[in-house]
């Protein structure tokens, strides 16, 4: 018989995740043992050092106008190429061993039918347990004004995930694919911007936007998704939950992960955030004024009474569940407030949706019907908040500010 027991050599978890929620998230939800040896963690850390060399290279001397025309018609239709540019379509134009458009399809249906509690799960979870992660927060305080620019960065990356996460979204033709490869260049001109600042601090902020932060950012929206609107009462099948995983690895591909960091399956999924968790969630500062600014960030526009006390209400809301599914600890740190009546009115909404998704798991085409009102409604309030903010959508102009960083030693 094969000894089956995990190596001893096995790193411990990190202590917030042996706290509440985290330790039921686990228990719940991971597939087994998914902790790092010393050895497989320092691996994963040398990733800290790495960009993305073909859009790197893309961006040295970077074309828009040709980089459009290529995204748009196809890199035979650029005159004259750069080899940079060339090198750059002949990977995203690739279609890998392993996808599978079924599961692409099932997997966006499945993203779809969260809705609104999808977008919850991707502000209150993703977006804002991201901030604990303060290395990568470094990129976002160098736009210099946080509570201008916290509004049009969630509408974008809401914007981006929804075309991504649309059935047939990631088709070569279609906008989640060529916006996903839009943001591989900005992440790259980014990188580019922050490598020319004096006051980057490499030894405690790693590379910027480095593989180990893609990476990561991938999780956020394929993990955090899935725990997220499960802790709103969602239900997934095996077969869905593979299929989200699917998708995002797609995505993954599409901004130039490096493949021995993609995530195949969900439990993949699941020991990228262990090792995640064990390097990257140390909050600072930063974390507690970028959650500042996104907290503030809710609601419709305007002055009217009635959305004043909207903004009012999705603002305690949403700060409410963050504090829920992020924990005590965490939730402290980045100054949500600790509302008993809204948090009570969070997870009378999961028992509801519980409900719900237990009736449509047995009447027929109901599930079919919960795709198009999810998909209805996440459409509407993303559409309506591209409007209000006068979003970027071309994710062109992310040029950050000379605003100075001050290392956290």
């Amino acid at each position: 018989m094969t000894d089956q027991s995990p190596p001893e050599d096995l790193l411990p978890h990190p202590e917030f995740l042996t706290e509440f929620p985290y330790n039921v998230f686990l228990r719940r939800f991971a597939p087994g043992e998914i902790r790092a040896t010393r050895r497989q963690l320092e691996r994963f850390r040398a990733f800290a050092a790495v960009g993305d060399p073909l859009a790197d290279a893309v961006v040295e001397k970077m074309d828009r106008r040709s980089f459009e025309r290529a995204l748009r018609d196809g890199i035979d239709s650029v005159p004259n190429a750069p080899e940079a540019l060339r090198a750059l379509f002949a990977q995203v134009d690739e279609v890998p061993f392993w996808l599978d458009a079924e599961q692409l399809e099932l997997g966006a249906r499945a993203i779809r039918r969260g809705g609104v509690w999808g977008l919850f799960a991707l502000r209150g979870l993703a977006l804002m347990g991201g901030y604990l992660a303060s290395r990568p927060d470094k990129t976002l305080v160098a736009t210099g004004n946080l509570e201008a620019a916290a509004p049009r960065r969630l509408v974008e990356t809401a914007s981006w995930w929804l075309d991504a996460t649309e059935p047939g979204g990631l088709a070569r033709d279609a906008a989640g694919f060529q916006n996903t490869v839009r943001v591989r260049v900005m992440h790259a001109q980014v990188r580019a911007a922050m490598r020319r600042r004096r006051d980057w601090d490499y030894q405690a902020w790693d590379h910027p936007v480095n593989q180990v932060q893609t990476v990561g950012t991938l999780v956020l929206f394929s993990l955090a998704f899935l725990v997220g609107t499960q802790a709103l009462g969602m239900r997934y099948t095996a077969d869905e939950r593979a299929a989200v995983v699917h998708l995002w690895r797609y995505v993954g591909f599409l901004m130039g992960v490096d493949a021995e960091l993609l995530p195949a399956t969900e439990a993949d999924t699941w020991r990228v955030f262990w090792l995640e968790a064990a390097t990257e969630f140390v909050p600072d500062e930063d974390s507690y004024r970028l959650a500042q600014a996104l907290v503030t960030t809710v609601g419709p526009g305007g002055d009217r009474a009635v959305d004043r006390l909207t903004r009012w209400a999705v603002g305690n809301f949403v700060s409410s569940y963050s504090r829920l599914v992020l924990g005590r600890r965490n939730a402290d740190f980045l100054g949500l407030p600790d509302n008993k009546p809204f948090q009570a009115a969070v997870l009378g909404i999961s028992a509801a949706n519980l409900a719900l998704e237990l009736a449509r798991s047995v009447v027929p085409g109901a599930t079919r019907l919960s795709e198009l009102v999810g998909a209805s409604t996440r459409r509407r309030l993303v559409g309506q908040a591209v409007d209000a903010v006068h979003a970027d959508l071309g994710y062109s102009d992310h040029r950050p500010a000379r605003a100075p960083l001050e290392p956290t030693g």
